[in-house]
């Protein structure tokens, strides 16, 4: 186990590399001055660029530049943004705490359907239950999700009226942004209108996080149930029936722990799926996270805000399937012994 564990965090370290390769050499294939797009720094006869110029190593060679860039890169100093010349790193962080929030809800929301979901259609195999459940589910995966966003909208915000169109929160209750995740910084606040406002919160939420889980949810209850059914066909579920064992004991205590071991395996592609699609949900929602910072950076062509942006999103993909990976191989002794046995 510890070998895979220093295996996979090798693996995690050189993608990040090349990730960071591939970061550096953006600042040369950019229109423009590649010190500009490095630094945000835009007058090329001032000061702070001939400073800039000497720090990123551009008076020495290649290897020079990129050893200066990624140690700019730890020391937090990632630029300026070229349209509001902020440091971009001190813009990151609200973006960031946003993006997480909405990611983890519906990540959290998609296995809490997903998984019992699996299980009563696998209980219901071949029965009009599952066959609803299974139609639905191969459906919703089936619609793109920016047409979803739009057809939610139109339904729940404009048709219904039980949710606003976009935003996180009224502008009204004036809750400060500290962490970015706007449950958490009502929280902190010393807003006399908590509960108002945290209501009002949720209202903003439940329909992006809908939209954002869908995918994933629907994904977790064909996994979840060809699992199970899987499970079942196992000599030691026959040996439990032959015990004569309740369905509802077997179920609980022998095919859902094991069942769970391939959803465990999918939960890092999930994840890479959710943060793919959270950068449309983002937008159509008007949600101040990394996926509409970026895109926005996109159109402006503010080029370190998408270094920042590309850098962060990838590396939080690559830490939660190597996080995963990890979970998977020290919840299941059989996982270990196969990773032994290499």
């Amino acid at each position: 186990m510890l070998r895979y564990s220093l295996r996979r965090i090798v693996l995690l370290l050189v993608t990040l590399w090349l990730l960071s390769l591939l970061i550096f050499s953006l600042n040369y294939w950019y229109p423009g001055d590649t010190l500009t797009n490095m630094t945000g720094i835009a007058d090329t006869h001032s000061l702070a660029y001939q400073e800039a110029y000497v720090a990123r190593g551009f008076n020495d060679g290649l290897m020079t530049q990129y050893g200066e860039f990624i140690r700019h890169l730890l020391s937090s100093d990632w630029g300026l943004s070229l349209v509001t010349q902020q440091p971009v790193f001190a813009e990151i962080k609200p973006l960031l705490g946003a993006t997480i929030e909405l990611g983890l809800l519906a990540m959290l929301l998609a296995m809490v359907l997903g998984i019992p979901l699996g299980v009563y259609a696998a209980a219901q195999q071949r029965g009009p239950i599952d066959r609803i459940i299974m139609g639905i589910s191969l459906s919703a995966y089936s619609i793109p999700v920016f047409w979803l966003a739009q057809l939610f909208i139109l339904l729940f915000a404009i048709k219904l009226g039980w949710s606003p169109i976009s935003g996180q929160i009224n502008p009204l209750y004036a809750i400060e942004t500290q962490t970015g995740s706007i449950l958490i910084d009502i929280w902190l606040s010393d807003s006399p209108f908590k509960s108002a406002a945290f209501y009002d919160a949720l209202n903003h939420l439940w329909v992006p996080v809908i939209v954002l889980a869908m995918m994933p949810l629907t994904m977790l209850i064909r996994i979840m149930r060809n699992a199970v059914l899987d499970t079942l066909q196992q000599n030691y579920i026959k040996a439990a029936r032959a015990r004569g064992l309740s369905d509802s004991t077997i179920m609980l205590r022998h095919t859902l722990p094991n069942a769970l071991q391939p959803v465990v395996r999918q939960l890092g592609l999930q994840f890479s799926v959710l943060m793919t699609n959270i950068v449309i949900t983002e937008v159509i929602f008007n949600w101040p996270g990394l996926g509409s910072w970026l895109v926005k950076s996109i159109y402006e062509r503010d080029f370190p805000v998408i270094q920042a942006g590309l850098l962060i999103l990838a590396s939080l993909i690559l830490l939660v399937n190597v996080l995963v990976d990890l979970l998977h191989a020290w919840r299941y002794p059989q996982v270990r012994k196969e990773i032994d046995a290499e």
